[in-house]
């Protein structure tokens, strides 16, 4: 270990916290307070890396640098700044075990550097250049740094503790919910019967669904099109996952020979009928969805960090298409064997639990007449809302207990 750091940062107002207590957020807009599914991801690859006495560990996406710091206890931290040159400085009571002395960086980061402080011990952050506000994240299994670009007048700032003072008062931000009403523009979807066209009712029926939603105040919605225009399968899947959405959930209105009631998909490349598997190769019909992006780390990490997200994913989507079922039986009338499984490309994130609601069939006279009243949408919308709630309830507690 080197001897200890001093400099123009040591009297900067600090972020204070310890593991297992989110000690805060700051002002840049990086991310949502709990870890969210890219930044398990990320604690995964720490972990993966080789988790007792493993170091830190970097990567990087989209211009930002993130840093896991594998601490295995409960250690209380304060992070500061200083300037010349520009890093940040994170005091604990005592080494971590295993840590290097000195670590190459990545992204904005130089090279991170372990020094002794008094009777506590300092790691030094050394960066490229000026940051914005960083935003923390912590877990049982460590804590999480998240940096990207700024201003040398912000960091500036930052250094002499205004900024990080205010980082100290911890903000909550919703879980962002996507809806994505099926079809669009020139895919019409099924049209019913009387030559009611499927877009039009995964539209309106999707509005009223966030209206719900947004009254309740649990969480943000967002929808892949809030107008009659086509938008690829890829694009709806990865917008769910560039936003890191907490659920992805697609409406649609089918059309199949005596089927009628609402009922609730999951992904399984193999169909639990050839009911479902024709379903999926209709709606699947659109387009191909796009490839893959994991964060930067080795390739052996990256094929058991795949298969772990899409573990946990497909949990999550088996637990949200259960809520989705017992709400809307209270509701409206169902499809028998409500829940089915099969490989729709809309389900296919392998990091956002999803699943496919099929609110009726057009091709059913009193379902297609049903969809088309206000009133039958708006008691979808109830059942789907409360689905959400649900969902979303139980899968913040768990996530609070990593």
């Amino acid at each position: 270990m080197g001897q200890s750091s001093t400099g123009p940062g040591d009297g900067s107002g600090p972020l204070e916290g310890a593991c297992g207590v989110t000690a805060g957020e700051g002002s840049s807009d990086l991310g949502r307070p709990d870890l969210g599914r890219r930044g398990l991801l990320t604690l995964m690859a720490a972990v993966l890396a080789g988790a007792a006495g493993a170091g830190p560990v970097l990567t990087v996406a989209r211009g930002r640098t993130r840093l896991t710091l594998p601490l295995a206890h409960a250690a209380p931290w304060r992070l500061s700044a200083a300037l010349d040159p520009p890093r940040l400085l994170l005091d604990m009571p005592q080494a971590p075990k295993g840590w290097p002395a000195r670590q190459a960086g990545k992204g904005l980061v130089t090279r991170l550097e372990q020094h002794r402080r008094g009777s506590g011990h300092r790691l030094a952050i050394l960066l490229t250049r000026p940051v914005a506000l960083p935003v923390t994240r912590v877990s049982s299994h460590g804590l999480i740094i998240e940096l990207a670009p700024g201003p040398a007048s912000g960091f500036a700032r930052i250094a002499d503790g205004r900024s990080l003072a205010a980082a100290a008062r911890p903000r909550t931000s919703l879980p962002l919910v996507v809806l994505d009403p099926g079809h669009g523009g020139k895919d019409p979807g099924a049209i019913g019967v009387r030559g009611t066209q499927e877009k039009r009712i995964t539209l309106a029926a999707a509005l009223e669904l966030k209206r719900q939603l947004e009254a309740g105040g649990r969480c943000r919605v967002l929808l892949t099109r809030s107008r009659d225009v086509f938008i690829p399968l890829g694009q709806r899947i990865e917008l769910a996952r560039q936003r890191e959405a907490a659920l992805f959930l697609s409406l649609h209105a089918d059309s199949a020979p005596g089927a009628r009631g609402a009922s609730v998909y999951t992904l399984s490349e193999t169909a639990t009928d050839r009911f479902s598997a024709a379903l999926a190769r209709r709606e699947n019909a659109a387009d191909q969805r796009g490839g893959l992006r994991l964060p930067s780390v080795p390739p052996e990490v990256q094929r058991i960090l795949l298969s772990l997200m899409r573990q946990e994913t497909r949990s999550g989507s088996e637990q949200l298409a259960r809520f989705a079922v017992a709400a809307l039986g209270g509701e409206v009338p169902l499809l028998p064997h409500t829940h089915r499984r099969a490989g729709f490309v809309v389900l296919k994130a392998p990091d956002v639990p999803s699943a496919l609601v099929e609110m009726g069939f057009l091709s059913h006279p009193a379902d297609e007449a049903a969809l088309n009243r206000v009133d039958h949408r708006k008691k979808l919308a109830k059942a789907l809302a409360e689905t959400i709630t649900a969902y979303l309830g139980t899968r913040h507690a768990a996530l609070a207990e990593l």
